[in-house]
C-alpha cells in the first residue's frame, strides 16, 4: 500500500519567532505622544506604566492600547520612527515601572516648567526669533527635548551648547507646527470637548476651506479656525456624509423645470430636505426635495403625455391622407 511522503515542517524565520512571542503596546508620554514597543510580558494592561528603551537609556510612560489595536495603529502611523521596514517596532518593553519611579517621573514633571522658562531667558539672550513651547525630560534624565516654533529657519548650534553646559545633559531641539503645539499643551475646543488632537487623533492632516463650503458653513476664519488658529480639523470628520447626501440634490446653479417654469437652484438644505428656488421674475421659494422632484416628475410625464399624443395625431392624419390618395387613384384609373 502507497503511502503520501512526508514532507518537512517549514522553517520559520528567527526574526518572526521573536515577534510572534512578543505583543505590541502603545505607551503614551507627555503630551500625550505615543510610542511603540515589543512586549514579552503579555500581562501588561492598558494604564499600566512601564520602563521603555530610548535611544540613549530609559524613558516612562502608561500604557494606552495592547495587542492587535497597537499593531495596526503602529503599522499605520506614517511619522513613526521606531520601526523596521515592515512596521514593526525596535525598542522594547523593559518592565514595569516601580512606584517610585512613577513619583520621579511626576518631580521632573513639575521642573519641567522652571527649565522652560530658563531656556525662553537663555533663547532671549541669544536673540533668536523662535519660541520654546514645552519641555520634555526622559527618565533617567540623559535627555532634554525642547519644542519650539518659528517662523523662519534658525541657527541654534550655540544656543545648543549652552543649553547642554546648564543643563548637563544632551539637548534636542524639536520644531514643531501650530497645530503639533496645540496637541502638546492641550486645551478646550469650540464644543467644549478637550483638543481631538492632544487625546486621540493620531495624525493631524491638512484641512482646506473647501470642505467648509461644501458643509455650508460660514467662511468666517473666527468660526472654523481652532485654538491653533488653524481650520478646525473635524471639518473633515462628516466630510465625505456631507458630500453623498448632496448627490440627491440638484446642484447649486442648475436651472430645473417646475410646474411654475423654469427655476434656479439657489440654495439646498440637506438636513431639512429643502430646496431653495429662484424663478425667472425673481420670485424666490424654498420646497422640499420630495415636492420638487415630484414636480419634475409629473412635469416630465404631462410633456412626454402630450408628446406621445401628438405623434399619433400626426401619425392618424397621415394614414388618413395616405387613404385619400390612394382612393384618388383608383377612382381615376377607373
Amino acid at each position: 500500500m502507497a503511502t503520501d511522503p512526508i514532507l518537512p515542517l517549514p522553517v520559520i524565520p528567527s526574526t518572526l519567532q521573536d515577534h510572534a512571542s512578543q505583543q505590541v503596546v502603545e505607551v503614551s508620554f507627555k503630551g500625550g505622544r505615543p510610542g511603540y514597543y515589543n512586549a514579552e510580558d503579555d500581562t501588561l494592561r492598558p494604564g499600566d506604566h512601564v520602563l521603555v528603551e530610548a535611544e540613549r537609556g530609559l524613558d516612562l510612560g502608561r500604557i494606552k492600547t495592547v495587542g492587535g489595536i497597537a499593531a495596526k495603529k503602529c503599522s499605520g502611523c506614517s511619522s513613526n520612527k521606531a520601526t523596521d521596514g515592515e512596521g514593526n517596532p525596535t525598542l522594547s518593553v523593559a518592565r514595569r515601572a516601580e512606584p517610585a519611579e512613577v513619583q520621579k517621573l511626576m518631580v521632573q514633571r513639575a521642573d519641567e516648567e522652571r527649565v522652560r522658562r530658563k531656556a525662553r531667558e537663555m533663547v532671549e539672550q541669544h536673540n533668536l526669533r523662535m519660541k520654546v513651547t514645552e519641555t520634555e525630560w526622559q527618565w533617567d534624565k540623559n535627555k532634554l527635548t525642547l519644542y519650539f516654533t518659528a517662523e523662519r529657519r534658525v541657527d541654534f548650534r550655540q544656543l545648543v551648547r549652552d543649553l547642554a553646559r546648564t543643563f548637563r545633559t544632551r539637548i534636542e531641539l524639536r520644531q514643531i507646527g501650530v497645530r503639533d503645539e496645540a496637541a502638546l499643551l492641550g486645551g478646550v475646543g469650540r464644543c467644549g470637548r478637550e483638543l481631538c488632537c492632544s487625546t486621540w487623533l493620531r495624525e493631524i492632516k491638512p484641512v482646506s476651506l473647501q470642505l467648509a463650503k461644501d458643509q455650508n458653513l460660514s467662511l468666517n476664519p473666527a468660526q472654523i479656525s481652532g485654538t491653533c488658529g488653524r481650520l478646525m480639523c473635524c471639518l473633515t470628520y462628516e466630510h465625505d456624509s456631507y458630500l453623498a447626501a448632496r448627490k440627491r440634490f440638484p446642484r447649486e446653479g442648475k436651472i430645473v423645470r417646475t410646474s411654475q417654469g423654469p427655476e434656479k437652484v439657489i440654495g439646498i438644505d440637506i438636513w431639512h430636505d429643502q430646496v431653495t428656488l429662484l424663478s425667472e421674475s425673481r420670485d424666490r421659494r424654498t420646497v422640499s426635495l420630495e415636492a420638487l422632484r415630484s414636480d419634475m416628475s409629473m412635469l416630465q410625464e404631462a410633456e412626454l403625455s402630450r408628446t406621445t399624443t401628438s405623434a399619433n395625431t400626426d401619425g392618424s392624419n397621415g394614414r388618413s391622407r395616405r387613404n385619400a390618395a390612394r382612393t384618388d387613384n383608383i377612382s381615376g384609373g377607373a
